[in-house]
């Protein structure tokens, strides 16, 4: 174990561990002879308010994928990584005002539900296969994998050794409070562990940035890295200005005004507005207008989070940077540099935590890191049983079963997930950026998704068949755009049918062209009559509340100014 972590260290953590489980069990507790229904299982008896909503939704959204990968590219790429975190808070007023009038008053459970209402059972059964998958083999994996990275790093050796075990552990505690709970569980340890986070996030964040200035001080640091690295504050990349430590041109990773006007918002509203273990806590709500105050509450706190996530990479960067201003593998530290011999910018926020945060205060960081992964597991476990046992289970399996028997369903195939998650994460080795693979790779099947719901919710003539062939077209599409940046076909007589872009503007042009394919089907399919599923949008039916409109206008405001700043 790592010598410069403390009795003291222990013992916060510990504490802070005893305590997530207790509240998770106390509020799952029933009355004697009272047994959980689904509702209560899956939704929380729909009886969150807006500050567990608000607070839920950051805590499944920042995990060990944000902590360690973002952080990771703030030290490769600079602040214009931030774009995720800035743009998501203007998405979440989107979702707010647009998409979750209509979900919650179809009163589903899931989002492959809705598609069921809308669409039919085949297109739902497809993409609850697609989530499950995706959960699972991607999501789950990856932040077991980063937040045993950072425990490997901060209580053990840094040598990878550790990693197993820390994967075993973090299985483990999640497994302890959320498989019998269930989203109640989840939602409410959710409010203490995103509270613990932005303070561990914050506190880290300020200890950094009052010693990398020489005079000290938190302000001077900010002053300090913005004149020692200028360029990582832009917050829009030209093609050429900016190289990272892999001798990749960043802007391939966030090219230019795309992240303001392309690409990135097929990321974003796929992800915050069709995303199960996002979108699931809004439905659990005690009503539509409380749902939309944790909305704005969300977006509100998205506002700071890239002072807790990016931030500390540009500070690593700094401190490990020559005097040409360039981090090299002469020049940083060891625990940066890889088997291989390159940087390792994932490696940023857990060394920053290792060298800085002086003993005593390191239990309250890990388990402010802790609650960031656990949270985020939590999350998409509960999800992953929800879509399992409400659209598949209940629909092919069993279409009579019990309460009783949906929720032990639910429980069993959480275990049965994170078991698999478990047993894959060790496999996934050393990645450069984390972040910005798991963006790309989700990225080559948002595109259709994305089609499929916008048009389901907004144009009353998409078809069923259209949406089935969106879903299947999704991925050659995607892998056609893919084919050229990849140089899959480089030097073959092939190569000028694929076009080189960036994976933002991939996913951009994936969108347009699914969405005009499923277009085209239901227009000539359906003789250009609406669909008989299709949603009836009444007067009045995206009204909000005149502090949602007020928050609304503040976080835009907001956004306007800092984009104005670092541009």
């Amino acid at each position: 174990m790592n010598e410069n972590f403390s009795t003291i260290d222990y013992i916060v953590f510990a504490i802070y561990a005893i305590t997530i489980v207790s509240i998770g069990l106390f509020v799952s507790r029933k009355k004697k002879g009272e047994e959980q229904t689904a509702e209560g299982y899956f939704l929380a008896g729909k009886s969150l308010p807006w500050w567990a909503v608000g607070a839920s939704l950051i805590a499944a959204n920042i995990s060990a994928e944000q902590m360690i990968g973002m952080s990771g590219s703030g030290f490769a790429i600079g602040l214009a990584i931030a774009s995720y975190e800035w743009m998501a808070a203007i998405t979440l007023i989107i979702v707010g005002k647009y998409f979750l009038p209509i979900f919650i008053n179809q009163g589903i459970y899931t989002i492959p539900g809705f598609l069921e209402k809308r669409y039919g059972k085949t297109i739902k059964s497809i993409l609850a296969v697609f989530w499950i998958s995706l959960f699972v083999l991607i999501n789950l994996t990856s932040v077991l994998y980063l937040g045993a990275l950072v425990l490997d790093t901060i209580l053990g050796v840094g040598d990878g050794n550790f990693v197993i075990t820390a994967i075993i552990g973090l299985a483990a505690f999640t497994a302890l409070y959320s498989l019998w709970g269930g989203l109640a569980s989840v939602a409410w340890t959710d409010v203490l562990q995103v509270a613990l986070l932005i303070f561990g996030g914050l506190l880290t964040a300020f200890i950094a940035l009052d010693y990398v200035a020489p005079e000290g001080g938190i302000i001077n640091g900010f002053i300090y890295i913005y004149e020692q690295v200028p360029a990582k504050f832009s917050m829009i990349i030209d093609k050429g200005e900016m190289m990272m430590p892999n001798g990749k041109d960043a802007w391939w990773d966030l090219p230019g005004l795309a992240v303001i006007i392309g690409g990135l918002w097929v990321a974003n509203l796929y992800y915050w507005g069709f995303n199960q273990y996002i979108i699931q806590r809004t439905f659990a709500a005690k009503s539509l207008k409380e749902s939309q105050k944790g909305i704005i509450f969300a977006g509100f706190l998205k506002l700071i989070i890239p002072l807790i996530v990016v931030v500390p990479g540009i500070i690593a960067y700094v401190l490990n940077m020559d005097a040409d201003g360039i981090v090299s593998v002469a020049s940083a530290d060891a625990a940066f540099i890889s088997e291989a011999g390159g940087i390792m910018p994932d490696k940023a926020y857990p060394w920053l935590v290792n060298e800085f945060v002086p003993v005593g205060l390191k239990g309250l960081i890990l388990a402010a890191l802790a609650a960031a992964i656990v949270s985020s597991l939590a999350s998409m476990l509960n999800s992953t049983s929800t879509i399992f046992t409400m659209d598949l289970y209940r629909a092919h399996i069993h279409k009579n079963a019990s309460e009783k028997t949906l929720v032990n369903v639910g429980r069993l195939s959480a275990l049965v997930a994170l078991i698999i998650a478990s047993t894959i994460a060790p496999l996934l080795g050393n990645l450069e950026q984390a972040f910005q693979y798991i963006q790309e790779y989700t990225g080559l099947v948002s595109p259709g998704v994305l089609a499929i719901f916008i048009l389901g919710l907004f144009w009353r003539k998409t078809t069923n068949r259209a949406a089935i062939w969106g879903a299947i077209l999704a991925l050659p599409v995607a892998l056609f755009f893919k084919v050229g940046s990849k140089g899959w076909v480089q030097n073959s007589s092939f190569e000028f049918l694929f076009p080189n872009l960036p994976w933002m503007d991939q996913m951009a042009y994936s969108f347009i062209v699914v969405t005009l394919i499923m277009i085209a089907i239901s227009w000539f399919g359906g003789k250009g009559q609406n669909d008989s599923r299709g949603i009836v949008i009444g007067k009045g039916y995206f009204h909000t509340s005149r502090g949602y409109n007020i928050g609304s206008a503040i976080i835009i405001v907001i956004l306007v100014i800092l984009y104005a700043f670092f541009w």
